[in-house]
């Protein structure tokens, strides 16, 4: 059987999430962060692209959503819902990837065109 992972205390994760991931909270024990998206469209892309990622790390948030938005909350129930390196990793792993934007690393991808048409995710 696998050891019980280790828990932060409040502090460490407050310290934690200002130093490595600033657009997410620690509220009612959980790592949260909300996406605000252009609509259904971005709403579900963004949920499976989570999906994916949650499913690859196997270790599953809890989703929140509706028409423009979809809430992350992270927690580690082998923890006692506490908060562990699992949480954080997948954390950042989601951020990298739903906040994504090509354009801004100068590569060969433009990104999404500008036209509302096309946007999906709104980008802070």
């Amino acid at each position: 059987m696998a050891a019980k992972p280790h828990a932060y205390p409040s502090a460490e994760v407050e310290a934690r999430l200002a130093r490595d991931l600033p657009r997410w909270r620690f509220e009612d024990g959980s790592l949260r962060r909300r996406y605000e998206t252009h609509g259904w469209k971005g709403t579900m892309l963004a949920i499976g692209a989570i999906g994916h990622l949650a499913e690859a790390a196997w270790h599953h948030p809890e989703i929140a959503a509706s028409w423009g938005w979809v809430e992350v909350r992270l927690n580690t129930h082998d923890a006692g819902g506490g908060i562990t390196d699992r949480d954080f990793a997948l954390a950042r792993k989601i951020e990298e990837v739903v906040a994504w934007q090509p354009a801004l690393e100068g590569g060969g991808l433009e990104g999404t065109p500008s036209s509302p048409r096309f946007a999906y995710i709104k980008y802070e």
